[in-house]
């Protein structure tokens, strides 16, 4: 009985976890911090963008509403083994509604890192 009553805590701690990440990455990118913000990218995604100036160009051409949003929360989530599914409702620069569909992978130092985001021209996004 007790195992089953912790369970939904310890299930909500990746949640907490990337939701921590992708709020710092966001601040980040406000505060026109390249360093910081690619220190959240995954391996894979350090492997597509090797720096962190190409990787900070991506997102200002790719993904302006992440870059300067208005406002933002958090939406649904999803955990699936070791990866993570958030929903990011955002307001972009223009003033558009966009969902942002952030996956998060747990590293083997037990970090999660963003593995990629997904925009949406619409909120919320579809099931996840």
């Amino acid at each position: 009985m007790a195992l089953l009553l912790s369970s939904p805590g310890h299930a909500a701690e990746p949640v907490d976890n990337a939701r921590s990440i992708i709020g710092r990455q966001i601040e980040a990118f406000l505060n026109d911090d390249a360093a910081a913000a690619y220190s959240f990218a995954s391996p894979q995604i350090k492997g597509l963008f090797p720096s962190q100036d190409l990787f900070f160009e991506m997102v200002k051409r790719g993904y302006r509403p992440v870059y300067r949003p208005g406002n933002f929360a958090f939406g649904r989530s999803k955990v699936d083994g070791s990866t993570v599914l958030q929903e990011v409702l955002i307001s972009g620069p223009d003033g558009k509604d966009w969902t942002a569909l952030y996956s998060l992978t747990l590293q083997p130092d037990g970090t999660y890192k963003i593995n990629g985001v997904q925009m949406l021209q619409q909120a919320p996004g579809p099931e996840i």
